[in-house]
């Protein structure tokens, strides 16, 4: 079986390294073989000069594309049975092809979902490592997924070139588009936690904050498309949706208590029913790092009103097609 490894990148000159050199250092089982497609998204940095020097293919945008056009540019070139993405900030674990590759020994398969690891010491970054395991959780009592991310993503070539790739049109979580399209059409994909990378997450939280409202506005675009997903999908948490309403409630009842000053107390009952709802994530995160789990209604907090905010600013605003 032969495997394509598809790596978009921009001004990725600080990380790519040791993505290119874990992807070139896989330990393969018998029969299966690698190509790596680099698609340079217009850098400026000398990200061209990191693929060059390690020998990989490359593909060059003459000016940024965004995510989804670079994977459809190593798409369009890529040879292999099973196309594998990952990031240029991402460093595969040895086996991680091995791994991504297992799903599809089962032919009703058509794509499989890895996870992320990080050694970072922040405390920002720990928690993200955690919010992400929360989704893992999640993923693992279902034998059938609706969303890959393309950190660690792999698909049957054959159903991408089908299914037309990914949406140009859609500049951020353009993986979720995709995964809703390939679902809708029934297409299998399924939770493979055995395959690793690790990412450097963000690390502030205002880095963190900007990446949730980012996600927040393109998730809006999307659920025009799906709106069956917004009642439920295979990755998001319920109680997500219940934070972003509470969130808003929370600061509708302070604004209102500026004129009635009694809505405060509204304000703080449905603050306590926030906190309440955070007690699940606060016990795992407990078991795993005591000073995240401190910190993590404040973050949650966060979390929910950047997404709300987001997603607010895509209802009202809407993205143009094309």
């Amino acid at each position: 079986m032969h495997i394509s490894i598809i790596i978009p990148a921009l001004n990725a000159r600080s990380t790519l390294p040791a993505c290119l050199a874990a992807c070139q250092a896989q330990t393969l089982p018998a029969g299966i073989t690698t190509e790596i497609i680099l698609v340079d998204d217009g850098s400026t940095d000398g990200t061209q000069a990191v693929a060059e020097a390690a020998g990989v293919q490359l593909i060059q945008h003459a000016k940024r594309r965004a995510a989804g056009a670079a994977r459809n540019s190593g798409l369009a070139v890529a040879t292999g049975e099973i196309i594998l993405f990952t990031d240029a900030d991402c460093v595969p674990e040895a086996n991680w092809v091995a791994e991504m590759c297992r799903p599809f020994q089962d032919p009703a398969v058509q794509g499989c979902k890895g996870i992320y690891a990080t050694r970072q010491p922040e405390l920002v970054a720990r928690f993200v490592q955690i919010e992400y395991e929360d989704k893992y959780d999640l993923l693992r009592t279902q034998p059938v997924i609706d969303f890959i991310d393309t950190y660690s993503a792999g698909y049957r070539t054959a159903v991408l070139q089908a299914s037309g790739g990914f949406d140009e049109s859609i500049r951020y979580v353009e993986d979720q588009e995709l995964s809703f399209r390939l679902a809708a059409a029934g297409h299998k994909m399924v939770f493979q936690e055995t395959a690793v990378v690790w990412h450097q997450h963000s690390n502030s939280l205002s880095r963190y904050f900007r990446k949730k409202v980012m996600i927040g506005y393109w998730k809006a675009q999307i659920m025009r498309r799906y709106p069956k997903r917004v009642i439920k999908d295979s990755h998001t948490p319920q109680v997500l949706k219940l934070q972003m309403g509470l969130v808003a409630l929370i600061l509708a009842m302070l604004a209102i208590s500026v004129l009635f000053p009694f809505a405060i107390l509204a304000a703080i009952l449905l603050l306590g029913v926030f906190k309440l709802s955070t007690l699940p994530f606060l016990q795992k995160a407990w078991r795993k790092d005591w000073a995240v789990c401190l910190a993590s209604p404040w973050l949650l907090f966060c979390r929910a009103l950047a997404l709300g905010l987001g997603y607010a600013w895509g209802l009202v605003r809407p993205r143009p097609k094309g």
